[in-house]
């Protein structure tokens, strides 16, 4: 399973702000848990083609090697305060997706 978080920051929050708290807090703890296979967050830069703005400035994506841990890793204290930080940060929608192929 793979969990797909699209967003954009709040007003008030600064690139460098997100970034830096992406690099020192969420990303470390997010790929220490046993249930993620990888974490990574992409910055979108462009459209392809196109002259116009992406619709969402930030993409994380989760790769979850286990669902039923996983429920239990993100409900843990650590993970509950990283998630309000990151709640306060950004408006996000998340995605869970499945591959098509066997």
């Amino acid at each position: 399973m793979r969990l797909i978080a699209l967003f954009n920051l709040k007003p008030g929050i600064t690139p460098q702000d997100y970034e830096t708290w992406a690099r020192t807090t969420d990303l470390p703890t997010v790929r220490s848990l046993g249930s993620i296979d990888g974490f990574r967050v992409e910055r979108a830069v462009a459209i392809m083609g196109s002259d116009a703005r992406p619709p969402y400035q930030y993409i994380e994506i989760i790769d979850i090697n286990n669902e039923e841990q996983f429920g239990k890793d993100v409900a843990t204290e650590t993970m509950t305060k990283i998630a309000a930080q990151f709640q306060a940060m950004a408006d996000v929608t998340f995605l869970v997706t499945e591959s098509i192929e066997a």
